[in-house]
């Protein structure tokens, strides 16, 4: 993906998004790093929609440009990018388990070795804010300090990647982490790792592949 421009990147995403089932309809969007600010998807527009001039860049004060109107998450898609150097790409998604377990408001805990691939030893789940709010941001960031990724609760995922073929690899990783916990849970009886034991997965994933990046 790395030979397209990003607004043609952006584009795959959201239709890879779509393709997956990670979104269906009009719902949730991406965005990533530019110099000059971020590209981020157009507000209430269906994937098989888009194409490339459909994106919509927008600066570091929040100025969209003229006559496009940006998703109405822009807000948070911001302030990540602002707050998180590392941070290159965001995925917001409300695909069918996270947005499950996030309208449970679970912290997903550390029930698999892969939890660590979010960058700690859960996979934290913000309280709920009204969609498109300066609080959401707010709550969205301070479940991602030190993580890849988020719930957002009664709504939906977050994940990041130093680029936007990793957010979506985290995104994808967390909806199926998020299916097997909500799997675990009907069944009534969860077994966890020790924090001893994640101390250990985190250190073997220093040399694993996507998930030894710092974001």
């Amino acid at each position: 993906m790395s030979k397209r421009s990003p607004a043609q990147q952006l584009l795959y995403t959201a239709q890879q998004m779509a393709l997956t089932g990670l979104n269906k309809g009009t719902s949730g969007n991406a965005s990533v790093r530019l110099e000059t600010g971020f590209l981020v998807t157009p507000s209430g527009v269906p994937a098989e929609q888009l194409h490339v001039d459909s994106m919509v860049h927008m600066d570091w004060q929040g100025r969209a440009e003229a006559g496009k109107n940006p998703s109405s998450e822009w807000r948070f898609h911001l302030d990540i990018l602002q707050a998180r150097p590392e941070v290159n790409a965001v995925v917001h998604c409300h695909s069918m388990f996270a947005t499950t377990v996030a309208c449970m408001g679970h912290d997903v805990p550390p029930f698999h070795y892969m939890i660590a691939s979010v960058g700690g030893d859960n996979i934290r789940c913000a309280p709920y804010a009204l969609f498109g709010t300066q609080a959401l941001s707010e709550v969205a960031l301070a479940a991602l300090h030190e993580r890849k990724a988020c719930l957002l609760a009664h709504h939906g995922m977050i994940a990041l990647g130093k680029d936007l073929s990793h957010a979506l690899a985290v995104a994808v990783e967390v909806e199926n982490l998020c299916e097997q916990y909500w799997r675990l849970l009907q069944v009534g009886q969860l077994r966890l790792l020790t924090p001893a034991q994640m101390l250990e997965v985190h250190a073997q994933f220093k040399g694993y592949g996507q998930w030894r990046d710092p974001v």
